[in-house]
């Protein structure tokens, strides 16, 4: 029945090749829909906890997305009438970017003091005109001793500077906007920068962030990914020894990824920085399919078989092992819906349909394909060939004992250095350090403040109730305990303000810099102090409309995910004890993204054992034997273990990204066992002894085991040179894993298998 269907096929080869041609145009013209999205939310469940507290700090207070402009000079200080002028001119300036609702730096400070009894409150620097030696000098005073400025928009030595602009940004898809206010910032500073040529500018925050996170996956896209087609298609050209092959195969990989990538768009899915990842997954999937195609085609003629005896052999024995390593890999994507991030289950799903894709179109256009060009093999390089996997099959079977015994020691060694990885998502660390967005993140944090930041909403539930002595001082310690902890570079409390206005209030008296002991005094020093401030630097930054509740925003070093949560904890645990009448909800985006990797961790860990498990049973059903099915799993499970081992001795430090590696490897793992095991297993059921079935099955898919890993391995290898951690990394533990995975299925299962039947023998013969 198997040999009448492709006999079909191939009889009719330009019939099923227009219909595959068809199917690929009605599924690509959804690709139309698809659109880039690259906001923080795609990144999280609508009910995610950290998100909805995020949220709802944002409507209760303003919203605080921000660009920071940061500007250095590496001697001296900024504290001079031309660097004022500049910060000055940058500060006002920054009001025309789009979306911006205030702008905070040391010119337009609000600098309260008293004048004869009055509170006086004013920018710090508000004319150009006020610039004489005696305001530079009082410019830096207040900047170098005010609680709210230290560290936060000028550095203790003077020498850097941060001008911060708020953002507020809609609701929803937020990419257009967060892309047009990044380049209105950049084409903002650009004359600054040819004006002021002794001054070094940064761009930094979590807009601009979000918008380097953008730039990386375009940049990787149009540069990186091209490169490693072509790369691929050298390769396969120079391996297989045939271009015609490749080109077959090349089209086999474009139909699979448009019709995919059609297939999302009229799902209603869209491209973000984890999807833009699937047409390089699908095409390794896809030339793993087409070269077990070729290889044994090739086997074939070289035998002397003509070209359509040889396509209807090859498929013979690569139909069942094809589908096999389809479903298995797809039931592995899919498992990705155990992942707590979206767009990951997205990327899970797209490529479990790129999958199937990948199978139809090998099974069916490809041999179409395959029969309609002039495809011929060199004979010189078969009986050299033959040798060659002679040798390593002797090889393997006469040591089997010796290389099983290394193989255990591998395999306890990989799992106790693969146990050293933690988990730790460090934000600026999705960037390598060539990136200019880390450059400026590194130098934020060297010289200024990390970008890491961590709000806390204190709400006392009664209104007009935070002027109220007691929750001012709950709140004073607070700001001072969060100042004690080594994580934190600054703290912008209300406390501080409280303070402030009560020395302002008695003569500028630095004794009186206390919290005050009256309720409606402080009261009335709020509204005098809201008063006097214009548009756009009120205090709702910090306290509510109702007046029953403040948010104290903390600056962090840039922590990674594990020291984040801790510090969080440590915190609430805090006000539990000295606050318990109070109720505090922490929030920021980082704090988001810090707790997601630990739900996504054990979500990808849950999908990876029902990935196995059902991949072990589908194994087991197909190749009817459970022997061959728990034999398979040591060379399914052992390259991920080695991978992971070998990252622990490079990093040793797991991010969001690499959680997905050993479900995105574990389709290239399977198929490498699956069609090994399959040509043994099928020399088996003819009859032939053991070693003659490995010698067979090495043969048969020996040659497309080496090509599918040098070329996948080499193409995933150019990803190690994207300045985008995420791709590098992913590259980098990917190539580890395929190679891995390579040695283990020519060295290590066929030693088992040896290894097997021989107790089989010992057994049967009572030895």
């Amino acid at each position: 029945m198997n040999t009448e269907w492709i006999s079909h096929i191939i009889q009719r080869p330009k019939t099923f090749i227009v219909g595959c041609l068809l199917l690929t145009i009605l599924t690509a013209l959804g690709a139309a829909n698809l659109y880039f999205r690259g906001d923080y939310r795609v990144f999280f469940e609508p009910d995610n906890p950290q998100r909805v507290a995020y949220e709802k700090m944002q409507a209760v207070f303003t919203k605080n997305e921000s660009v920071s402009i940061i500007i250095s000079v590496s001697e001296g200080d900024l504290f001079n009438n031309k660097s004022l002028t500049l910060i000055k001119e940058l500060s006002d300036a920054s009001w025309q970017i789009p979306l911006s609702t205030r702008v905070d730096s040391i010119t337009n400070f609000q600098h309260s003091y008293d004048d004869q009894g009055d509170l006086i409150v004013e920018d710090l620097l508000l004319e150009l005109d006020w610039l004489n030696p005696e305001r530079v000098a009082k410019i830096k005073q207040v900047g170098l001793s005010e609680p709210d400025l230290i560290n936060k928009v000028i550095s203790p030595n003077g020498q850097v500077a941060m001008i911060n602009i708020n953002i507020l940004l809609p609701d929803g898809d937020q990419t257009k906007e967060i892309t047009q206010v990044s380049s209105f910032v950049r084409d903002m500073i650009a004359p600054y920068q040819e004006a002021y040529p002794e001054h070094r500018f940064d761009l930094s925050g979590i807009v601009i962030m979000t918008d380097a996170m953008f730039l990386a996956a375009i940049k990787d896209a149009t540069t990186l990914f091209p490169i490693m087609f072509v790369l691929i298609s050298i390769m396969i050209a120079v391996l297989l020894r045939s271009a015609w092959a490749t080109v077959a195969t090349l089209i086999i990989v474009l139909l699979s990824i448009a019709s995919t990538m059609g297939i999302g768009g009229w799902l209603g899915m869209f491209i973000n920085i984890a999807t833009v990842n699937v047409p390089v997954i699908i095409m390794t999937l896809a030339i793993a399919d087409s070269i077990h195609v070729i290889s044994s085609m090739r086997f074939y003629m070289l035998q002397g078989h003509d070209k359509k005896s040889a396509i209807i052999k090859s498929l013979n024995i690569n139909t069942k092992p094809i589908i096999l390593t389809s479903v298995t890999t797809a039931v592995g994507f899919l498992t990705m819906n155990f992942a707590k991030v979206p767009i990951l289950a997205d990327l899970g799903n797209l490529v479990a349909i790129g999958v199937m894709m990948a199978c139809l179109f090998s099974l069916i256009m490809l041999p179409c394909i395959l029969f309609l060009l002039p495809i011929t093999f060199a004979k010189q390089t078969a009986a050299q060939n033959q040798q060659n996997w002679q040798k390593m099959a002797d090889f393997t079977i006469k040591n089997s004992r010796g290389i099983l015994i290394f193989s255990t020691v591998l395999m306890l060694s990989s799992v106790y250095l693969a146990s050293k990885n933690e988990l730790n998502d460090i934000a600026i660390d999705y960037f390598n350090k060539g990136n200019e967005f880390r450059q400026s993140a590194d130098f934020q944090q060297e010289k200024l403040s990390g970008l890491s930041t961590i709000d806390f909403a204190i709400y006392t539930g009664i209104d007009n109730q935070i002027n109220d002595p007691v929750f001012l001082n709950t709140i004073d310690s607070f700001t001072e305990w969060l100042m004690q902890q080594e994580e934190v570079d600054h703290v912008y409390s209300y406390a501080n303000v409280t303070r402030r206005l009560n020395r302002n209030m008695n003569n500028d008296d630095p004794s009186f810099a206390v919290i005050p002991d009256q309720k409606d005094l402080a009261a009335q020093y709020l509204l005098f102090y809201e008063m006097s401030l214009p548009f756009g630097l009120d205090v709702n930054n910090q306290i509510n409309i109702k007046k029953s509740a403040v948010r104290v925003m903390v600056t962090l070093k840039n922590l990674g995910s594990k020291d984040f949560t801790q510090f969080e904890d440590r915190a609430k645990q805090w006000m539990l004890k000295h606050g318990p009448n109070y109720q505090m909800d922490a929030a920021s985006l980082p704090l988001i993204f810090a707790h997601i990797g630990k739900a996504n961790m054990q979500g990808m860990m849950q999908g990876a054992v029902v990935a196995l498990i059902l991949i072990s049973l589908l194994l087991l059903f197909a190749l009817k034997s459970t022997k061959l099915g728990f034999i398979s799993l040591v060379p399914n499970l052992m390259p991920g273990l080695i991978g992971f081992a070998c990252w622990a001795l490079i990093s040793a430090e797991i991010s969001m990204a690499l959680s997905v590696v050993m479900t995105m490897t574990m389709g290239i793992i399977v198929d490498d066992t699956v069609h090994f095991l399959s040509k043994y297993k099928k020399a088996m059921d003819d009859g032939l002894p053991n070693n003659e079935a490995i010698l067979f099955a090495f043969n048969n898919v020996g040659n497309a085991l080496l090509i599918t890993t040098l070329v996948l391995a080499s193409g995933f290898a150019v990803l190690a040179f994207s300045d985008f951690a995420i791709n590098s990394d992913m590259g980098t533990l990917t190539s580890i894993i395929i190679v891995a995975a390579l040695v283990i299925d020519l060295l290590i299962l066929p030693a088992l298998l040896a290894a097997a039947n021989r107790k089989d023998s010992e057994n049967k013969h009572g030895v």
